[in-house]
């Protein structure tokens, strides 16, 4: 009896039969693609995909980042933009100081407010409640898309009050979206090792559920590149895949490799380029079902950003004008583009650019 060992290549061109024919992949086949090294036959597979799926259009946003506050009771092992309170560079704005700072940056055509924040246990929930529908008064024609579904879980054991009360009252104020972070790697064994001292997996995607329920279309991201295992990552992809059977409400998933501590940091310390790419390609096969892997020129730089266009990647953010989580660690990217530098990045892909809104309904098509 003779036992047949499927070679690498072979193996590859099981997984190519499969996505073509609209199969879905397993875990063992996202740990396959992780492993081999032929970049080029997987970024041709999930371009095919995100063909498919987008044509060749690849959309951004015209749109500001906002933080009220960097004081945090969490303290995660990747973050370097956290403050205890009362330490240096720790901070907590008002609404008026926020409409200051908006006032010297809008421009006529941006439509979304991005808004993260550190877990501020010395604040009360009403104070994120009055900041949102502080904006929403003075700005109404901003989409506010704010906090994530860790922040929710937070804010739900501040307050007392179950998410769905919670989500409430912040879409009652003008909360229109989530944003997609919190979910770093949804592993107990990764939370655990890296001190998240936030919401765990199954909080995370419960609030998750709970927003789609209520008829919010949320984001979701991963961060990847520290101590999480090949099957943690393509583990973390499925549970989205799932939920988002269950309820559809993801526009997008947004890969994120995790940032030096310092901006001086050497390559050894930064997440490599070939995994990048491949991360952005496994996501497009993995998840199937949520339309959109976004590239995040912050977390990629431009160059490779422009590259990731063809390696299943159809949205590359927005405007931000001045993001300050990645670059409070090391990041290496401007902290913001404009409209005319994402056209022309998302041209020189020989894609075609698409100005969106937060929902992905098309503004202007270049």
């Amino acid at each position: 009896m003779s036992i047949v060992i499927p070679t690498p290549e072979k193996r590859m061109q099981e997984i190519s039969e499969k996505v073509l024919g609209g199969e879905r992949l397993t875990l063992e086949d996202g740990v396959f693609l992780y492993q081999h090294d032929d970049l080029l036959s997987i970024g041709q597979l999930a371009n095919h995909v995100n063909v498919k799926i987008n044509g060749k259009k690849v959309y951004f946003i015209s749109n500001m980042s906002l933080y009220f506050t960097n004081v945090c009771e969490a303290h995660c092992a990747f973050c370097h933009f956290r403050r205890d309170p009362g330490e240096d560079g720790a901070y907590t704005v008002t609404p008026e100081e926020m409409f200051a700072y908006i006032d010297s940056h809008l421009q006529d055509d941006m439509r979304e407010f991005h808004i993260t924040g550190g877990h501020n246990h010395t604040v009360p929930f009403s104070y994120y409640v009055d900041s949102i529908r502080a904006l929403k008064e003075r700005y109404p024609h901003m989409t506010i898309k704010a906090h994530t579904a860790a922040e929710i879980e937070f804010f739900s054991r501040i307050s007392g009050k179950s998410y769905e009360e919670v989500l409430r009252e912040l879409m009652d104020a003008g909360l229109s979206t989530l944003t997609g972070g919190g979910a770093e790697i949804l592993s107990e064994r990764y939370r655990k090792k890296m001190g998240v001292g936030k919401a765990t997996t199954e909080q995370w995607l419960d609030v998750q559920r709970t927003a789609h329920r209520m008829g919010m279309k949320t984001h979701a991201t991963m961060l990847y590149g520290s101590i999480e295992t090949l099957e943690e990552r393509v583990e973390h992809m499925l549970q989205l895949r799932d939920l988002q059977d269950e309820t559809g409400g993801f526009m997008v998933f947004i890969p994120n490799a995790v940032q030096p501590a310092s901006v001086n940091a050497g390559i050894k310390r930064r997440v490599s380029g070939f995994d990048n790419l491949k991360t952005i390609a496994i996501s497009r096969l993995m998840i199937d079902n949520i339309p959109n892997i976004k590239a995040y020129f912050i977390n990629l730089g431009t160059q490779l950003t422009q590259i990731a266009l063809t390696f299943g990647a159809s949205d590359v953010h927005g405007t931000i004008v001045q993001e300050r989580i990645s670059h409070a660690a090391g990041a290496l990217s401007p902290d913001s583009l404009t409209k005319d530098e994402l056209v022309w990045l998302i041209k020189g892909a020989q894609r075609i650019p698409v100005e969106r809104d937060t929902f992905y309904n098309e503004v202007n098509v270049y």
